[in-house]
């Protein structure tokens, strides 16, 4: 079969990343499958993910779009693919080695916490949707480096720079998508944000909704922050939308610390992901 590759370029870049595309068309002008590789501006490897038609596939379309794809960053990394599917298959067979695996939880509403607690003392909690508050936007994006240690295992991974573009981008880019981030935060004695948790809350304000990060700055660990933000913006979320069913997570096995406060929460396991990486040569 004649597979032909045609590049594209996202239009859409942004200050954190760009992105590329490459589409499989058959001789007749059949779609077969596409790519898309998210190149992060901070270094580390490019995000793939590789779409085929599940009747087009092992005939060599796959390949193809990799190829393409790794003749534009120096190593790639899958988006997380499902343990044991066709995808995790198809990048073993072409050299790519497992680097992180993230197991995928759920936490019915109706089982969460109502009430938040006390926080731990010297701290309060915040809550903001969208956009951070001009008062806090400093302070949260020097929080930011909380995320910088989290478990990456054998990934390829370059921590980013916060700033308070970069905040604004990210809220941005949730609310295109007829969505809404609200976020919780810890402020210390001093004013400074010590942690928060975020939950992306889905267009209509029902399902379910998704955890995206959570972080405690390493001086303020150890005093169970990270329950507590995570257990307020449970009780938040619930009391603002109580049509929403679950909250979803997904978190690195190796992050016993994150699993153990999850649990604690009543998330129960869904599914596991696997990631794959693949070091290229350097051009020459």
């Amino acid at each position: 079969m004649t597979v032909r590759i045609t590049h594209l370029t996202d239009p859409a870049a942004s200050a954190t990343s760009r992105r590329l595309a490459w589409v499989a068309t058959a001789g007749d002008g059949r779609p077969l499958g596409v790519a898309f590789l998210r190149v992060p501006t901070a270094g580390g490897s490019a995000e793939l993910d590789v779409q085929v038609h599940p009747s087009e596939r092992r005939a060599g379309v796959g390949t193809r779009l990799l190829e393409a794809a790794g003749e534009a960053a120096r190593s790639i990394r899958t988006v997380p693919v499902p343990e044991d599917s066709p995808a995790a298959h198809f990048c073993r067979a072409r050299g790519m080695r497992q680097v992180l695996a993230l197991t995928f939880t759920r936490l019915s509403l109706s089982e969460a916490p109502t009430e938040p607690g006390d926080p731990p003392a010297g701290y309060r909690m915040v809550h903001w949707d969208g956009r951070v508050p001009a008062d806090l936007a400093e302070t949260y994006a020097r929080s930011r480096r909380a995320m910088d240690d989290m478990p990456m295992d054998d990934a390829d991974y370059v921590p980013p720079v916060w700033d308070v573009d970069r905040l604004h981008a990210a809220a941005a880019a949730v609310e295109s998508r007829g969505e809404l981030l609200c976020t919780t935060a810890a402020l210390a004695a001093d004013g400074e944000i010590a942690g928060f948790t975020e939950v992306v809350i889905p267009a209509g304000h029902r399902g379910d909704a998704e955890n995206y990060g959570t972080g405690v700055l390493p001086e303020h660990r150890g005093r169970g922050l990270a329950l507590h933000l995570k257990r307020a913006s449970i009780a938040h979320v619930r009391s603002r939308f109580p049509a929403l069913a679950g909250l979803l997570a997904d978190t690195a096995d190796s992050n016993a610390s994150m699993r153990h406060i999850n649990e604690t929460l009543g998330y129960r396991p869904t599914h596991r992901s696997l990631l794959y990486q693949l070091d290229l040569p350097p051009a020459s």
